[in-house]
């Protein structure tokens, strides 16, 4: 009787070479023709709204605006931060900023 035989010995073993410009996982990839970006202001602001929407000590989030979400964390004495109101006021009509992380997605 020999030793029990594993899934694995069915596959061959393949090594493979390290490749220094090889991406790490859930690292997307630029498009053909496109050159990788650093994240820029726009894209800070819109990470520190996200993480806005995703904050459950200021309430839900669906169905409203940011703003509006602000506004009723503030009147409720939730101390929401005050960057994120000064953020949403200074983009009044667009839209990447004015609705939630979730407006995509119905109720």
């Amino acid at each position: 009787m020999g030793r029990k035989r594993l899934i694995t010995d069915s596959y061959p073993v393949v090594k493979r070479r390290e490749d220094p410009g090889r991406r790490c996982k859930g690292e997307l990839a630029a498009e053909p023709g496109e050159e990788p970006q650093l994240p820029g202001v726009d894209d800070c602001e819109l990470e520190l709204l996200r993480q806005f929407d995703l904050a459950w000590q200021y309430g839900p989030c669906t169905g409203i605006t940011r703003l509006q979400r602000w506004l009723r964390a503030e009147q409720m004495g939730l101390e929401p931060p005050p960057e994120v109101q000064q953020l949403l006021l200074t983009h009044p009509g667009d839209p990447r900023y004015q609705c939630s992380l979730w407006h995509r997605y119905p109720i």
